[in-house]
């Protein structure tokens, strides 16, 4: 899967490409018995993941900060199905107190888990910190969903031991992980604004979205729980994550036309590795277009996956002691 592929749209081994959509990924797919969470699914991409997952038959709760937004979603989806069982929680992967009350409020509702879409996400923002001090980007692309994955972990483990059925998570990075700091993570320095690149910053996330989803695979394996943990890059779509460089984004899509996707074919990657049959047991790689691919060689690095992973418990145990 190459630049011409991506041009063409040509189908790589998958049967997809570039070129094709989320309903074309799926058709087919019963999810009837399948329980989906998916963070950031009132608008762009994430809508339409969750709207074709409901349209297949899913029960989807769309986890989001902006629950008008995400009402309206949901009318969206209804509208089109009035058989579409989709619910709303609020969710803000910049607090922890939200990501915690976020997952009270969904066992509350007493449902398996089977699928988590870690899809939500903001990029090259200015240097900004969280409520909790945490620089922006990591804090929401990265941390709060390291967070949020590691509290339903029971519940997607003891969904896939009761009915048998592979549990799934999917972690939204991007090409953009090739584009980080020196030595990949911040780990010393991730919240200081001195030699701070809103650039990088969203690289050092995507980043950690893949070695988030490797870690993951490899600690699935070793428990041996029937869940599997991949990531993907959506591809260029204009959505509302170029909102702090709509204009340049705009330039840039006016001389690379041929390279950039509409939303449903950016959902595509995501609602393949999410439900297709064929990835049955894949799990800990990375797709593109609906097909594998090589990540770059910090992606691969099983060591640096490690301490991320400890690293990110150790910052969340921080703040929440704070």
């Amino acid at each position: 899967m190459g630049i011409f592929s991506l041009i063409t749209g040509r189908p790589g081994s998958s049967g997809f490409g570039s070129a094709s959509t989320a309903e074309q990924v799926t058709y087919g797919i019963d999810a009837t018995h399948l329980t989906v969470i998916i963070t950031g699914g009132a608008a762009g991409i994430g809508l339409e993941t969750a709207r074709v997952l409901a349209l297949r038959g899913a029960h989807v709760i769309i986890g989001a900060r902006n629950m008008e937004a995400a009402n309206e979603a949901k009318q969206l989806i209804l509208n089109e199905d009035k058989t579409a069982r989709v619910d709303v929680l609020k969710l803000d992967l910049c607090s922890i107190a939200s990501i915690r009350e976020f997952v009270q409020n969904f066992n509350a509702l007493d449902l398996p888990l089977n699928i988590l879409i870690n899809n939500a996400g903001i990029m090259f923002c200015p240097y900004h910190l969280s409520q909790e001090g945490i620089e922006m980007q990591f804090a929401t692309n990265h941390l709060g969903h390291f967070l949020l994955t590691n509290l339903l972990l029971d519940k997607m483990k003891n969904t896939a031991k009761t009915t048998g059925i592979e549990g799934r998570v999917v972690n939204l990075s991007s090409i953009a992980h090739q584009y980080t700091y020196k030595g990949g993570i911040r780990f010393e320095k991730i919240n200081e604004k001195s030699g701070y690149s809103d650039k990088m910053a969203y690289g050092q996330s995507k980043l950690a979205n893949i070695l988030h989803a490797n870690e993951l695979s490899r600690r699935f394996q070793e428990e041996g729980a029937n869940i599997t943990a991949n990531s993907v890059h959506p591809g260029l779509i204009m959505t509302n994550l170029f909102k702090y460089s709509a204009f340049l984004m705009k330039f840039l899509k006016f001389f690379s036309f041929f390279l950039w996707k509409n939303v449903p074919q950016g959902a595509a990657t995501t609602c393949y590795v999410a439900l297709h049959p064929n990835l049955k047991g894949v799990s800990g790689k990375y797709f593109v277009d609906c097909n594998e691919m090589t990540p770059s060689p910090l992606a691969r690095d099983e060591v640096l996956a490690r301490k991320l992973w400890e690293f990110s418990n150790k910052l969340i145990t921080s703040i929440s002691k704070a």
